[in-house]
């Protein structure tokens, strides 16, 4: 299933003011172009695949969405790629070694002796986030665009949700991040992060267990958590269905509208990490 937005004055505006955010995973793609002097969305695309597919795959796919769009033959003012997939664990900053990168992962997640292990801050909130890239797809943007930064989706949306979360409100809140086949939970407690964790589903049934599992295991009372989805849901959906036969106090999460504006006339919405790393 592929959602397009593609708009012209792509090509007349200042490219060396353009920002370019990508997200890259095994189950999908999307993209968006910031205009930086105009505060403007030119373009962007999202991308979900039938199926699960190789990092060889994913780069086959994106380079097609490049030529679709004429990207690679332009230039940036900044590129940020957003890897997004399991393979991730969280360390409190305090615990935190650079030496240690391997032991952080290898009980959580199956590594490879060669895999490149990268990390990220999230900022003012002491922690970091150890995780595997995609490093075919960072040596291909390397060779399209040059210098360019890259982070895990999970800071992105930690970062974004932890930035925007009140703490005059003790009581915990369940946010869960809804793709058409992945599913990411993050709960938070005033200003603190109780549990970050993804998941792939095939199944309603399946998306209902990993999030009664999650509130199972911090002790989250289903009759009083608050739990908001969003992304890739509605309440016609029937996974907000089954959540609603199970949680009382569900609801669909409206992220804070961003200062940036749209080029096209059918507003579909972007990707939530996609635009908040822009």
């Amino acid at each position: 299933m592929t959602k397009k937005k593609t708009d012209s004055s792509l090509e007349e505006s200042t490219k060396d003011y353009h920002k370019l955010s990508i997200q890259v995973g095994l189950n999908g793609l999307s993209f968006c172009v910031l205009d930086t002097i105009g505060n403007t969305i030119l373009t962007s695309e999202n991308v979900v695949f039938g199926e699960e597919q190789t990092p060889y795959d994913v780069q086959k796919s994106l380079t097609a969405l490049f030529e679709t769009h004429g990207l690679a033959e332009m230039s940036f003012s900044e590129v940020v790629v957003i890897h997004k997939n399991n393979l991730f664990s969280l360390v409190p900053k305090a615990l935190f070694d650079e030496k240690e990168l391997a032991n952080y992962l290898k009980f959580n997640a199956k590594i490879l002796a060669n895999d490149h292990i990268a990390y990220d801050e999230i900022e003012s909130y002491d922690m970091m986030n150890v995780y595997v890239p995609f490093v075919n797809i960072n040596n291909y943007i390397y060779e399209l665009f040059g210098e360019f930064e890259f982070r895990h989706n999970g800071t992105v949306l930690v970062q974004a949700l932890l930035n925007s979360h009140g703490n005059n409100s003790e009581q915990a809140i369940c946010y869960v991040h809804v793709s058409e086949h992945h599913m990411e939970i993050v709960v938070l407690s005033q200003k603190r992060l109780l549990l970050y964790n993804s998941f792939d589903y095939s199944t309603k049934e399946d998306f209902i267990y990993y999030l009664l599992f999650c509130l199972e295991q911090l002790k989250l009372a289903t009759e009083t958590v608050k739990l908001r989805l969003f992304g890739n849901i509605d309440e016609a959906d029937e996974r907000y269905s089954i959540c609603a036969e199970y949680i009382k106090n569900i609801s669909i999460f409206v992220p804070a509208t961003t200062s940036y504006h749209r080029e096209e006339t059918e507003e579909e919405p972007i990707d939530f990490a996609v635009l908040n790393a822009l």
